[in-house]
């Protein structure tokens, strides 16, 4: 299996809301009928015994409830998936499907149903599943309690801010592993069309779709045998038309005629982006949650300076992050390793900053805390990354201007505030 398909059945495992349900099933079946042949050979105390008929309506009960709850925990879900994207973002769906709490729950309930439903087709009036009839009241007390956390997490998930926190999370993440990934040896990011030359060989995408992950590994690797230097012309997260260019070697000498198919196979495509290899798709979720807030229908900029506090971090952490030394510079010939196109700290500045700047240019608070976290910045970031946050807070000067032309708060707008309006703000 190549490393594109493991990577697909990965998502699919982890986005899916219905294999943990079904391993839970086909678990409680099993350990039903184990419980069954351990229950003919072991003989309990009195008071750990049941009836025939008390087992039965035990074990009916506990099946009812199991079946119950579920299509309870299904209906909240579906609340929240309504909630979330109209609340938030549709894109933070992508996350959400991912939650633990809620396979955990799921295939536990399921697997309840599948174990007492076992037991209940063995019970006679000569034999009882003792054993299994209490770990079966166990397992229903266990979901239970699964079920109050679940309820409590999503409630609190509910929160525009634990959305924006979930989403930081990944961010930080994301971003750490491609800075780990920057700094290997042979590894550079670069601009592919800033590169000269005429390539030994391209693989081209057979079909359409976004960039989900590149398998930098399995790349390097093929450079590093071939002694060539492989090209990604595509970042992660972009969306390519069918048969456009994924990859182009140069140097290297002769090549198999196969090789391309195995370069294509090391470039996932899919239909929509993913967080694992792309921490602006994290930093576009937060800005969304923002955007919508400060939509008219909303109307929210509580919730849009939330959000910049999240960013300002991520600001924070990717504006101080030294890979100036893995760009590549120069000519492709006679050179060899890996170049892989990432963003720029101008990219992910204008992303965090532009849209949310002028959605909320109307909203004084925003204005006051988008200002402070730009002058944090500037204080903090390398000193060649400092134009970039210069220049935000020059659009962001120009907007305000604009929009507070003539308005009694014009000064108060101009004013930076860690909290948007009601913080410490500085004496002049």
């Amino acid at each position: 299996m190549s490393w594109a398909r493991r990577f697909r059945l990965r998502q699919y495992v982890t986005g899916s809301l219905w294999v943990w349900p079904l391993l839970g099933a086909v678990l409680g079946v099993v350990l039903g009928s184990v419980d069954v042949i351990v229950d003919r050979h072991l003989h309990l105390p009195t008071e750990f015994t049941y009836s025939a008929s008390t087992a039965s309506t035990v074990l009916s009960s506990i099946v009812g409830g199991a079946a119950a709850l579920t299509g309870f925990v299904v209906t909240v879900t579906v609340l929240v998936v309504q909630m979330a994207t109209g609340t938030f973002s549709a894109r933070y769906m992508r996350l959400w499907y991912r939650d633990r709490v809620l396979k955990t729950l799921l295939a536990l309930l399921v697997g309840t149903l599948s174990f007492s439903f076992t037991l209940l087709r063995h019970v006679e009036d000569k034999f009882v599943p003792n054993l299994g009839t209490s770990v079966a009241g166990f397992l229903l007390l266990i979901g239970l309690m699964v079920f109050v956390i679940f309820l409590d997490r999503f409630l609190h998930r509910l929160r525009p801010v634990a959305v924006a926190a979930l989403a930081s999370h990944y961010l930080d993440r994301d971003f750490e592993r491609l800075h780990a990934t920057l700094t290997a040896p042979d590894i550079y990011w670069g601009r592919p069309d800033e590169l000269g030359g005429t390539p030994e060989l391209e693989a081209c995408c057979a079909r359409r779709g976004a960039i989900q992950a590149i398998d930098v590994a399995g790349l390097h690797a093929w450079a590093s045998r071939h002694g060539a230097l492989v090209v990604v012309q595509h970042a992660v997260g972009d969306f390519v038309p069918a048969n456009a260019t994924l990859i182009r070697v140069f140097g290297g000498g002769p090549t198999d005629p196969e090789d391309a198919e195995r370069l294509r196979r090391m470039v996932v495509l899919g239909a929509e982006r993913t967080v694992e290899q792309d921490p602006a798709f994290a930093l576009r979720i937060l800005v969304d949650i923002a955007d919508k807030a400060l939509s008219a229908a909303i109307n929210d900029p509580t919730t849009a300076v939330q959000v910049i506090n999240y960013l300002g971090e991520a600001l924070r952490m990717i504006g101080t992050a030294d890979i100036s030394e893995s760009r590549f510079e120069g000519r492709a010939e006679g050179r060899h390793g890996l170049v892989i196109p990432v963003r720029s700290w101008e990219d992910y500045l204008s992303l965090a900053t532009t849209e949310i700047r002028e959605y909320g240019a109307s909203s004084i608070q925003v204005m006051r805390r988008m200002r402070a976290m730009l002058e944090e910045l500037l204080d903090e970031v390398s000193e060649d990354r400092r134009a970039a946050v210069q220049d935000e807070l020059r659009r962001l000067r120009y907007t305000v201007d604009q929009s507070f032309s003539g308005s009694a708060d014009f000064d108060r707008a101009h004013t930076a505030d860690p909290q948007g309006m009601g913080g410490v703000t500085p004496t002049h």
